[in-house]
């Protein structure tokens, strides 16, 4: 049975005990891709802990934090006989007195939804360092579709040597390759059948990078007009390396397109891993525009 539990020390006196924890940490309103980080992390701890609480601190001013979706009794429904223990503080909890001292990024954190989203992945790094503290997990699992979360929780674990194993989950999709999110609920069903393009650019661009283009610059820019003559506005569309999510020299095998934009009034992100092979850094066919009915 899955235990809720609201307060610091009630979450500390049950995991007291626990030899291996595996720790998920959301912000609620869980969907399939939650649930199969969850299954997971059952993979990596004999216990596994399961954090909802969503951060006002990674949020800036204008962002949805009043709006963003709570729904802890459907959440924890889904948990139920998948995560042992449930921890989901109020604010007053993670932050007793004003939070003063935060975890600073690394400089790429000012980069991609850094740029867009000033502040956000401090609060990110500050609040999961947080948590951290208080499950003291062996293992913590993070979806891959915040890829530069995910990039950046793992250089705070390096750097500061914290003893947790970050594993990564793949993105979860519906059928026609959406990446699964929180946010996918603001879309109207116009939006939702629309929104599918910003897979499908990624998928075009994996393709040509595959199939020798190195005019990433050409690739970037024919998927920003077909995305934006569809009605979108785009934050960002780039393909960057995978290990240090820098723009890629000559030379590096894995790469990742990564990409950021408004569809309406949901901000949809999503990325793309692949490899390539050295030997293809030749003289890149022209970019095409793709067009996607």
């Amino acid at each position: 049975m899955t235990e809720l539990i609201h307060d610091a020390a009630g979450l500390r006196a049950r995991l007291a005990n626990e030899s291996s924890v595996a720790f998920v940490p959301t912000m609620g309103n869980l969907h399939e891709g939650h649930v199969s980080l969850v299954r997971q992390a059952r993979e990596h701890g004999r216990c596994v802990a399961a954090s909802i609480f969503v951060n006002p601190i990674q949020f800036g001013p204008g962002e949805d934090f009043d709006t963003y979706p709570r729904t802890l009794e459907a959440d924890c429904a889904r948990l139920e006989g998948l995560a042992d223990v449930v921890f989901a503080p109020p604010v007053a909890e993670m932050y007793p007195v004003p939070q003063e001292i935060f975890v600073e990024p690394p400089p790429v954190a000012q980069q991609l939804c850094g740029a867009f989203r000033p502040g956000h992945f401090r609060g990110v790094a500050t609040v999961v360092l947080k948590l951290f503290n208080l499950v003291r997990p062996q293992a913590a699992v993070f979806g891959q579709k915040d890829y530069q979360q995910l990039f950046i929780i793992r250089e705070m674990v390096r750097q500061l040597n914290l003893p947790i194993t970050i594993v990564a989950g793949e993105t979860a999709r519906a059928e026609d390759g959406l990446a699964l999110s929180s946010r996918n609920g603001y879309l109207t069903p116009e939006e939702r059948a629309e929104a599918v393009r910003l897979n499908r650019n990624l998928r075009y661009t994996r393709e040509a990078v595959e199939g020798g283009s190195r005019d990433f610059a050409a690739l970037e820019q024919a998927a920003r007009q077909d995305l934006e003559g569809s009605g979108w506005r785009v934050d960002y569309f780039t393909v960057r390396s995978a290990d240090t999510l820098l723009p890629p020299v000559a030379g590096e095998t894995r790469l990742v397109a990564l990409a950021a934009a408004w569809l309406g009034k949901t901000r949809l992100i999503d990325n793309l891993e692949f490899r390539t092979t050295p030997d293809a850094a030749r003289p890149s066919p022209a970019a095409r525009v793709c067009v996607y009915s």
